[in-house]
């Protein structure tokens, strides 16, 4: 079990988070000095929040780096609570690119993009060495192709700890433990909910979680309702990494971090009846289980943030200067 379960899937797993860390720092090199003022500006109205998250989250690869960014903003007082609503509603929506993107089955082009990522940050840093920056417009333009060439190098990475994670689905299926999870869940999707929080709530990222599960459903060791009910776990699990950091800030903060769990696990909640329904809707735009569980993880996440967003413009919520 060391050698043909844990090892693998502790390395594949590594080799994943790695990446994800990576794009996500690349690409908040790249936005970063932008993104504050850009949340500040765009959040008059809980509708252009929700599209400044949206956007900022798919391009960030993060929603619990948006989240933490909103606390931060209202724990200076440069934002007030309300004005983050939106923000939180469209992060939900663009941390699904990062599974779509998944669920398209790109493994195979994980070593041309790690190359191709390589030689791009090669050449930028040739460049840089020799001198040939003649002006500062030049140093930025480098700067920005270097840490694009960065993201993309994380993404590779991505794709190929999802490879190797995958690779270990047949001895999982096999495994006692395994058996006995696929039971449990056959009396009760609950089980699979309760897993998705958990498993996310330790490894601090929804998108890892779910990558796994889309291996383990792409190889049939999976059915697509119990993969679904994972996934919406996965949501409630991921909202304790933004709960930790608004323990230390103000109360506004902390208002900002339960409004996301209350939108994730309220969502959860309601969808639970109707994973039946949910899963075959995703079955209608796509036939690989992996794309059918991306996609049930985007209609989940864009249903709960409009049935959400009427809310926003309560007056009670909207009057509040918290």
């Amino acid at each position: 079990m060391l050698q043909s379960i844990l090892l693998p899937m502790a390395i594949g797993f590594t080799i994943f988070i790695s990446g994800m860390k990576l794009m996500e720092l690349a690409l908040h090199r790249l936005a970063g000095p932008y993104l504050q003022g850009i949340l500040q500006r765009s959040t008059a109205t809980p509708i252009h929040g929700m599209a400044i998250g949206t956007v900022t989250t798919a391009f960030l690869q993060s929603s619990t780096a948006v989240t933490v960014i909103a606390i931060g903003l209202v724990n200076a007082g440069l934002l007030t609570f309300p004005r983050t609503l939106g923000i939180i509603l469209g992060s939900n929506i663009g941390t699904c690119l990062t599974t779509e993107l998944i669920g398209l089955s790109l493994n195979k082009l994980s070593v041309p993009l790690l190359l191709l990522s390589l030689t791009v940050w090669l050449v930028t840093v040739l460049f840089k060495e020799f001198g040939a920056l003649p002006s500062v417009r030049s140093f930025k333009l480098i700067e920005t192709i270097r840490s694009s060439a960065v993201a993309l190098g994380g993404f590779s990475m991505l794709l190929s700890g999802m490879a190797l994670m995958q690779a270990i689905g047949p001895a999982v299926q096999e495994s006692p433990l395994f058996h006995w999870f696929l039971e449990k869940s056959t009396s009760s999707l609950w089980w699979g909910l309760a897993a998705g929080a958990v498993l996310t709530a330790i490894v601090h990222s929804s998108a890892a979680v779910i990558g796994m599960i889309m291996g383990f459903a792409s190889i049939g060791a999976m059915p697509l309702e119990l993969g679904v009910a994972i996934v919406l776990g996965a949501n409630i699990g991921t909202c304790v990494t933004a709960l930790l950091a608004s323990f230390s800030g103000s109360k506004s903060g902390q208002y900002v971090a339960w409004s996301h769990t209350l939108l994730n696990a309220g969502g959860a909640l309601l969808f639970m009846p109707f994973l039946g329904e949910l899963s075959a809707v995703s079955e209608w735009f796509a036939n690989s289980p992996a794309s059918q569980i991306a996609h049930a993880q985007t209609i989940f996440n864009v249903l709960s943030s409009l049935i959400a967003l009427p809310l926003c413009y309560l007056p009670t919520i909207r009057k509040l200067r918290v």
